[in-house]
């Protein structure tokens, strides 16, 4: 699966002052995701503020955006949840005209042990037409994809070819690194954590910053893929501020500040999330500007 190499952008989802889906402003990202050069894009992961969404509002969301890329490259779709039949459910319904692979989270809230969580992706492989990237990030779930479980799955479905790994837990990481199939895909789910990782073997990141930065973060990337890691670090160090400040009231909000300051689309978000403060605001423009 060589177009899962590189950088992927966890797309956000704009929103008009009134909380609709802003479709034009989802135009205007794709493109810049696009002309900056990054390998595939992924539409209502967690960035994308999926959980907020109506069924009908992803169905419309997945379809413009699919029509915008047209092609130009890959495409991913989040579809994921905590109740294993309605996922697989809304898996077989899904339009894959214009997809390339399915993202679905671990299982959230409900906490089930390693048994459930491989059933729960068993039922997923089994059903998805298109192949599938597992996806773990405990911090927002309240579990964790354990290295043994993702090999597991690696192993025994060939449809599962990768995993957005985004749980800190470098023991983990090398495991599972360690020990994978030769073809199945670690991807950084954490973008101070990409330069690290790719040198363990990851194959990129599905990158949140990448939303403002496309160009910067793939060429760092590609860098890295390339063995150039010295020529990589100083785009890593550079990164380190903005990373941390995009986080630091609540990711989308931090990135759609950023969005809003290049006039790509406005920062409003849907609740519970709110827009960063003020001075988060301020720092995050000054940073932006100095890497533009």
């Amino acid at each position: 699966m060589n177009k899962f190499y590189g950088t992927g952008v966890a797309m956000i989802t704009p929103f008009n002052a009134d909380g609709s889906i802003d479709f034009d402003g989802l135009k205007n990202l794709i493109n810049f995701q696009i002309e900056g050069g990054v390998e595939y894009l992924v539409s209502l992961g967690t960035t994308g503020e999926s959980a907020t969404l109506s069924k009908d509002e992803k169905k419309a969301v997945w379809e413009f955006t699919a029509e915008t890329v047209a092609g130009r490259v890959p495409l991913v779709a989040g579809i994921g949840g905590n109740a294993t039949s309605e996922v697989t459910e809304s898996i077989k319904k899904f339009n894959t005209q214009g997809y390339d692979a399915i993202l679905s989270v671990s299982p959230y809230y409900n906490k089930p042990i390693q048994e459930g969580i491989y059933q729960h992706y068993k039922a997923i492989a089994e059903v998805s037409p298109l192949p599938v990237i597992l996806y773990n990030v405990p911090g927002r779930t309240g579990s964790n994809i354990a290295a043994d479980t993702t090999l597991r799955l690696a192993s025994d479905f060939k449809n599962i070819i990768a995993i957005k790994e985004a749980s800190g837990n470098f023991e983990q990481f090398n495991i599972v690194l360690r020990d994978k199939p030769e073809d199945f895909l670690f991807i950084s789910g954490d973008d101070p954590l990409t330069l690290p990782l790719i040198a363990l073997g990851a194959a990129g990141v599905i990158s949140v910053a990448g939303n403002a930065l496309p160009g910067l973060c793939s060429s760092m990337v590609r860098l890295c893929l390339q063995k150039k890691f010295d020529e990589a670090l100083p785009i890593h160090f550079r990164l380190t501020n903005f990373l941390k400040l995009l986080f630091c009231d609540g990711s989308p909000g931090g990135i759609k500040a950023a969005l809003k300051h290049l006039n790509i689309c406005s920062d409003t978000l849907r609740l519970p999330l709110v827009g960063v403060g003020e001075a988060t605001r301020e720092k995050i423009t000054q940073e932006l500007e100095k890497l533009k």
